[in-house]
């Protein structure tokens, strides 16, 4: 069970980090440099459906770490197992007191109604989103080699 729990956990952390990354290294820099702001719609489209799932899938994803933790506990790579969730909930946290205020706003933005300083919230969201990406590729990292 419990190497079912890892490999599940790895699975569902992995495909988080891979959505995150490309948002941050492919997505967002090809939407901002659309011409006419282009990429404005689709950055609050994408707010509002991101916003929808990532969290359960950031929340999943500490839920199965602790567990995968706690069945490791004393084992074997259980240093490494708790060390990638407690960066889960770092990167939670980051989240929840940085990018998610800005991300609230975000989806509400249309051509229409923008405030003065859109490019600059943006660019703030990228930096936090780009620290998060490295928390949570450490994690990653960390699982990984706990399976292994």
């Amino acid at each position: 069970m419990q190497d079912t729990l890892a490999v599940l956990t790895v699975v569902v952390v992995g495909m988080m980090v891979g959505v995150e990354f490309a948002v941050a290294v492919f997505v967002n820099p090809i939407l901002d440099r659309l011409p006419n702001d282009g990429g404005l719609d689709a950055r609050s489209d994408g707010a509002r459906v991101l916003g929808r799932v990532m969290p359960f899938w950031y929340i999943g994803s500490v839920v199965l770490g602790a567990i995968w933790a706690a069945l490791a506990w004393g084992g074997d790579g259980a240093s490494l197992v708790t060390a990638g969730t407690v960066l889960l909930v770092l990167s939670v946290v980051m989240s929840i007191l940085l990018l998610v205020p800005i991300n609230s706003r975000v989806a509400t933005w249309s051509h229409e109604g923008v405030p003065a300083d859109w490019k600059q919230q943006m660019g703030r969201w990228d930096r936090f989103h780009y620290v998060r990406v490295g928390v949570i590729v450490l994690a990653f990292a960390l699982f990984a080699v706990a399976l292994a």
